[in-house]
């Protein structure tokens, strides 16, 4: 199932406290990337995050699984509704993933 541009722009809407975010659309489904980096993906009207020890800190929940069939794990996110929360996985998460380069 792709996902619904609602639902895609709901998300762009509620992460763009952590900086200028972005989506591309992939096969249906959505690549998201914060200050142009890529940090995780909306698939089937799901908001997954890449799994960094910084962002496993401050997430309140840590659900793993695969976006889609044969993806690696990233951190399944189904808190979407608070603004403040996503915000601050995404700042916890980019250090780690700019370093990892």
């Amino acid at each position: 199932m792709a996902c619904n541009s609602d639902f895609v722009q709901f998300i762009v809407d509620q992460c763009s406290g952590a900086g200028e975010i972005a989506v591309k659309k992939m096969m249906g489904d959505y690549c998201i990337y914060c200050d142009g980096v890529l940090f995780g993906l909306i698939c089937d009207n799901n908001l997954y995050i890449k799994q960094t020890d910084a962002g496993e800190a401050v997430l309140e929940e840590v659900l793993l699984r695969p976006p889609y069939p044969s993806a690696r794990n990233h951190f399944y996110i189904t808190n979407v509704d608070d603004r403040d929360y996503l915000e601050e996985i995404i700042r916890a998460t980019l250090p780690e993933l700019m370093t990892s380069k």
